[in-house]
């Protein structure tokens, strides 16, 4: 016997528990089922963002941040102090509280909203039916009007480097060291081996980033990859491009446990031994077991479910959203499809415009980025003007002693619409969202250099560079 509901969501990440939440606000019937649980054995909402992604990773960069701070920029505040130390156990702790923290508060949010919350592994069968093997092993089956898969992604793991949890990690396994790596090599220069990379940094370790491609963050804009590269550089994080590893090795055992690094870079094979080798090379969409035989919901040859521009995947009433889709791996990416299927089920207008998502690399300095590239609009012939400014001549940034990186603007030459913003330096996880907006209503960079900016403050670099796609800017030369 079938338990009926108005919407069925599998998975409850950042995608899945947004669409759950909204399609109850509008009036549905609605289950979300979820299979991971905590450290404590118990279940945890909220996915790998919350669990072992963005929060944890987040609240262990702020943790190293103070302790590189004490070491690095306090003396220039005239603080002095003896003998500093971090203690890794009450560190990982810290980030604990805080995930369980947050991961309970989905389950709090589900029952305000009255989510009916199913915990196992979930199974789409045909006819949107959906088949539950709960923890305590018993099954049940819920038939959902519409059925909205949100299965996420798992880090890809190489065959010559598999995961042992110990010495060989993904992302969980870098949280929770019990103690600094006297060296860790990171195979990835993306978001998450630079994030994880700067957090051991900090606390001590030598790192190693060993990155395949010949250029350092491709993805962004050319001038902020050279600029956040130097900073690094100046950190001591040491980033090898051109870097291809072709094997590992684990000897020792025990403490004495280390891991050979084999690789080949323009000057040939080249070998590097670590304490510990976190594999960060990017991730793929979990939908394997997430569909049964003749459910006609196709999968492309990347995994993923193949869906239209507004997440349907060509079955009747059934949606997918988040990792297991098209388009960038982002957990705000898979909030806004997730509110908007729940909306487009209800009958009201949904959409998401990749073109306004935002990218932030909370590094130290921190990068983001929204909209094309210079080395994108080269290659697509379009006419644009570009305009920067620097943190340095921020008077916030330098009473900061934050004084790293700029803001560009990117606009069309001919109706000065704004095209992208990319910025490098103190708080850029902030300040992107100004470009953002301005996107978003089809603003001039007119527009922005118009709009009054609180002084002193760092926004005031977003209004600086915006003034200097007109060469109008005050406070540099232009």
């Amino acid at each position: 016997m079938s338990e009926n509901y108005d919407v069925v969501v599998i998975g409850a990440g950042p995608a899945g528990y947004h669409a759950a939440i909204r399609a109850a606000q509008l009036g549905m019937k609605v289950a979300c089922i979820d299979a991971a649980l905590g450290k404590d054995g118990k279940p945890a909402l909220g996915g790998t963002c919350l669990r072992v992604g963005c929060i944890p990773s987040k609240a262990m960069l702020d943790s190293s941040r103070q302790f590189w701070n004490m070491g690095h920029l306090f003396g220039d505040h005239g603080i002095s102090f003896k003998d500093a130390k971090i203690d890794v156990e009450t560190m990982v702790g810290r980030k604990d509280k805080i995930v369980k923290q947050f991961t309970g508060g989905i389950a709090m949010l589900f029952k305000a909203n009255k989510v009916t919350a199913y915990y196992g592994f979930a199974q789409l069968q045909p006819g949107n039916v959906v088949k539950v093997k709960q923890h305590d092993d018993t099954e049940v089956e819920l038939k959902g009007t519409n059925v909205i898969l949100a299965a996420g992604s798992d880090s890809i793991e190489l065959p010559f480097a598999k995961f042992d949890g110990q010495t060989i990690v993904d992302n969980v396994g870098a949280l929770d060291f019990t103690e600094v790596p006297k060296r860790l090599a990171v195979i990835g220069a993306g978001v998450i081996g630079l994030e994880l990379g700067s957090v051991w940094k900090r606390l001590g370790a030598e790192v190693t980033i060993l990155e395949a491609l010949p250029d350092f963050l491709a993805v962004a804009d050319a001038e902020v990859a050279k600029a956040a590269a130097k900073e690094f550089k100046k950190q001591g994080l040491e980033i090898k491009l051109g870097a291809k590893v072709s094997a590992t090795e684990v000897t020792g055992k025990g403490k004495k446990q280390e891991v050979v690094v084999t690789y080949t870079d323009a000057s040939g094979e080249q070998t590097l031994t670590v304490d510990k080798l976190l594999v960060a090379v990017g991730r793929r969409a979990a939908t394997k077991g997430v569909l049964a035989e003749g459910t006609g919901v196709q999968l492309n040859e990347r995994g993923q479910i193949v869906v239209d521009e507004h997440c349907h995947t060509g079955v009747d009433g059934v949606w997918a959203i988040g990792d297991c889709v098209r388009g960038p791996m982002l957990a705000h990416k898979g909030f806004e499809e997730g509110i908007a299927v729940a909306e487009l089920i209800a009958g009201l207008p949904g959409h998401v415009n990749f073109d306004t998502i935002p990218w932030v690399i909370y590094t130290e300095p921190e990068i983001a980025w929204v909209g094309k590239t210079e080395q994108q609009l080269k290659a697509e012939g379009v006419p644009y003007k570009a305009g920067s400014f620097p943190f340095a001549a921020n008077g916030r940034a330098v009473a900061m002693s934050e004084p790293a990186g700029f803001v560009k603007v990117l606009a069309h030459a001919e109706t000065d619409r704004v095209l992208g913003m990319h910025l490098v330096g103190v708080n850029v996880s902030e300040l992107v969202h100004e470009g953002v907006l301005t996107m978003e209503f089809s603003g001039s960079a007119d527009d922005l250099a118009r709009i009054c900016h609180a002084h002193p403050s760092l926004s005031e670099v977003v209004h600086d560079a915006a003034m200097a796609v007109s060469k109008r800017a005050i406070h540099k030369a232009n």
